[in-house]
């Protein structure tokens, strides 16, 4: 086993809401999906690194409780959080040091509701 995660979906109520805003934080393309009668908008990825999408469904519910995503914050966190509340999200963590070896973790809160981390080296 390489990664304990091998999957992830992030729940959204408004799906282009959500797609502008974390292509805008991230910087990155998201490819819409329909799969199942489910809308998905794909992050990068492919068989070498672990991915996910944001997810529209009747089983998907946005939440600020629960599980708590980590998505790769880059060399510095302070990069997207930058971005954040000008996509229309909010910081809710700034930029935090774990320490000198694991580096840094931030938490924001996207357009739907939900809390999602983000972790960088530097």
């Amino acid at each position: 086993m390489q990664n304990m995660i091998n999957w992830f979906e992030i729940p959204v109520s408004d799906f282009a809401r959500a797609k502008a805003f974390y292509e805008q934080i991230l910087a990155i393309s998201i490819q819409d999906v329909e799969m199942e009668g489910n809308t998905m908008g794909m992050f990068p990825g492919n068989e070498q690194v672990v991915s996910g999408a944001i997810v529209k469904s009747d089983n998907h519910f946005p939440s600020d409780k629960g599980c708590v995503v980590y998505l790769n914050g880059g060399n510095d966190l302070n990069v997207v959080l930058g971005r954040v509340e000008q996509a229309g999200g909010n910081v809710v963590v700034p930029k935090t040091i774990i320490s000198p070896e694991m580096g840094y973790f931030a938490f924001f809160a996207d357009t739907e509701g939900n809390t999602i981390g983000l972790h960088s080296i530097g």
